[in-house]
């Protein structure tokens, strides 16, 4: 796929009731005012309507370009749908939903290079809704021993979505290793990450070259929601890290940037 000529546009879909995705993005003083305002969040496309508030006394459709924020990056082609921690409500009550962000998204893509969504790796209606709106997954893991046990659970999850929806083709794209910190021991980290090569050779699963150590610069560039790559006293093998995962990730997609 050949990019717009301006520049990759990417969709970021923050799936996740925590919204860390949203508050990096957008900073949490813009985010607490967006919540704040009640704007539509990725809840009301779940729900597929806004509900009635202030002096409208009746509930209204949802149009998906009303909840996509626009305008972020340096190049003002980062957009946004941001989540609320409300999305936690859909898990009590998830029939007939998990197909809503699929259609939602198949009215904007040809405006995208390239959606990502941020979904938690624990199985529910929000993990078959980015299922069923997506053709790759990109598993980030952590050298631990509780992060290789949920590995093959994953598998699991997506072999079982292919074989009961044999019209949609899902696959693990990658796994990135990341935030490897100094609190796990030696032993722990090579013991662990020995085990997620041999999943990932049984499996077939790719494991980018770049692996992500941890840095006091992500939270940072967090409260600040500027790139990592414009905070101020972040590694120079850090943004290197991102940039070179981003290119695997890339390729494997198929987009060009």
């Amino acid at each position: 796929m050949k990019p717009h000529p301006d520049g990759l546009r990417v969709l970021a879909i923050d799936l996740d009731p925590q919204s860390n995705l949203s508050h990096s993005v957008m900073g949490s003083e813009n985010y607490v005012r967006h919540i704040g305002d009640n704007k539509p969040t990725v809840v009301q496309i779940l729900e597929g309507y806004v509900p009635a508030s202030g002096n409208d006394g009746s509930p209204k459709r949802i149009n998906v370009d009303d909840v996509i924020l626009k305008g972020f990056g340096a190049d003002n082609h980062f957009s946004l749908i941001a989540s609320r921690l409300e999305l936690s409500r859909t898990l009590k009550n998830p029939t007939g939903k998990e197909r809503r962000l699929a259609r939602a998204i198949a009215q904007v893509n040809e405006q995208y290079d390239l959606i990502i969504i941020d979904c938690a790796p624990t199985e529910s209606i929000l993990t078959n809704a980015a299922y069923f709106a997506s053709r790759y997954v990109v598993v980030p893991v952590k050298p631990e021993f509780m992060a290789t046990i949920g590995l093959p659970l994953l598998a699991k999850s997506i072999r079982e979505f292919n074989l009961e929806h044999d019209d949609h083709e899902l696959e693990i794209a990658g796994l990135v290793v990341n935030e490897q910190s100094d609190y796990a021991t030696y032993n722990e980290k090579t013991h662990a990450i020995r085990e997620i090569r041999d999943l990932a050779g049984k499996h077939g699963w790719q494991i980018f070259d770049y692996q992500i150590p941890y840095s006091r610069s992500y939270p940072k560039a967090a409260r600040e929601a500027l790139p990592l790559s414009k905070t101020s006293g972040v590694q120079w093998d850090r943004i290197e890290g991102f940039r070179g995962i981003k290119d695997d990730i890339l390729a494997v997609v198929g987009v060009a940037e």
